[in-house]
């Protein structure tokens, strides 16, 4: 995929939002949102004001084998990575567990949270790597990548994101006022 803007457009009924890394190229999340109503209209807010513009993915796990890619602290945007503190921050608004049907797959889009406490999560979210099943329960997966997954692949610690917004398809009303 070049790095030009890209032309995706969702389905009838659909929502998504699209992050544009730099210097690699856009991602395409579609959101669950009728599976997980509260956590997706949460984060389509924070994108809609411009919370994930400018930070950086903190966490890149990819040994000992490819895990996950995950963003979501505002102390991203210029704070050190390193710092023992990175990924305790986020936008102050706590969103409670919810279940979906969707399982922790590739490509699957998850809510972090505090260990042992599901209903923790706020605005830091996880991109798998492969196939964590062994997460299945313990967060609420509220979106799928479904364009740009190679470039979810070649993100690297510090890479940032540019631009963020929320594309919906025809016959979807407002979400993430």
């Amino acid at each position: 995929m070049s790095l030009a803007q890209s032309t995706y457009a969702p389905a009838r009924g659909e929502t998504d939002i699209m992050l544009t890394v730099e210097g690699k190229g856009d991602i395409v999340i579609q959101l669950h949102t009728a599976e997980a109503p509260k956590t997706t209209a949460r984060i389509a807010q924070l994108v809609k004001n411009g919370f994930y513009t400018n930070q950086r993915f903190f966490k890149v796990i990819t040994e000992p084998r490819p895990f996950l890619v995950q963003i979501g602290d505002p102390q991203s945007v210029n704070g050190n990575l390193d710092d023992p503190s990175m990924g305790s921050m986020g936008s102050g608004v706590q969103l409670p567990y919810e279940a979906t049907k969707f399982t922790n797959e590739e490509g699957a889009v998850g809510l972090s949270t505090v260990v042992d406490n599901k209903n923790s999560g706020d605005s830091q979210f996880y991109i798998l790597l492969g196939r964590h099943r062994f997460l299945d329960g313990r967060y609420t997966v509220f979106g799928k990548v479904v364009q740009g997954m190679d470039i979810v692949h070649r993100i690297e610690k510090g890479d940032r994101v540019t631009a963020a917004k929320v594309l919906t398809g025809p016959g979807v009303g407002k979400i993430g006022q």
